[in-house]
């Protein structure tokens, strides 16, 4: 206590903590470091204990945010001091990051908000280390009924045109968006993407169902056939 002026002195992690998330109330985090930003996550899981040097650890081993939060958790346990609880709560932020991402894009017209939809698919299946089918079934109003995911291999994920139409109808839609990701990174569509694209459009008109755009994402980009006007 400083007896001069009646005011406490915080000193060591407390008030490093308090410090933090005062920051974070008054500025959000766009003045923060990014070992900062997972600094104060740490600290609401972590007590009486400086984090700063897990945080820095964190970010070497993985290079940035996006990947402590896409990295296994039994990868992350691996780093000193953090334990199976910290780990959990990465994966719980990507996963409620996520839903509500899904919850923004199934309240609106997905024609008028294609960016809702690339967002949800990129980070859905975008960082995935194998590739994966993901599939938005529209009603009338262009706006969402149900969504499902078929997992594939590294470099190949399987898509039934028939099963699709098949999906289509036990929910009533009217409408489809096809989503794949390149586990590459790079989104630009194959010959056989190409094919595909073509054989569930063909499928889908037989059945009068349209087919609204097919996406191929990565984590940070994502490619539109329709938005090229290849649908």
């Amino acid at each position: 206590m400083d007896k001069g002026k009646g005011k406490s002195i915080e000193t060591g992690s407390a008030g490093h903590r308090r410090r933090l998330r005062k920051r974070f109330l008054e500025n959000g985090l766009d003045s923060f470091h990014d070992y900062e930003k997972l600094e104060l996550l740490l600290t609401f899981v972590i007590p009486r204990r400086d984090v700063k040097p897990i945080a820095k650890e964190l970010i070497m081993r993985f290079g940035n945010i996006c990947g402590i939060i896409d990295a296994p958790i039994e990868e992350l346990c691996k780093v000193p001091g953090l334990a199976e609880n910290s780990a959990i709560l990465c994966k719980l932020i990507k996963a409620m990051t996520v839903h509500y991402l899904g919850e923004e894009m199934k309240c609106c017209d997905v024609l008028l908000h294609p960016e809702r939809v690339a967002d949800f698919a990129r980070a859905k299946i975008g960082a995935l280390a194998a590739e994966a089918v993901l599939v938005i079934y529209l009603n009338v109003k262009n706006m969402v009924i149900s969504t499902e995911i078929n997992h594939g291999t590294v470099d190949q994920a399987v898509v039934y045109p028939r099963m699709l139409m098949q999906s289509a109808l036990r929910c009533n839609a009217v409408g489809l968006i096809l989503v794949h990701n390149h586990p590459s990174g790079d989104c630009q569509p194959s010959a056989a993407d190409e094919k595909l694209t073509d054989a569930v459009n063909e499928a889908a008109r037989t059945m009068n169902i349209k087919l609204i755009d097919h996406l191929i994402v990565s984590r940070s980009a994502y490619y539109s056939f329709a938005q090229s006007r290849k649908l």
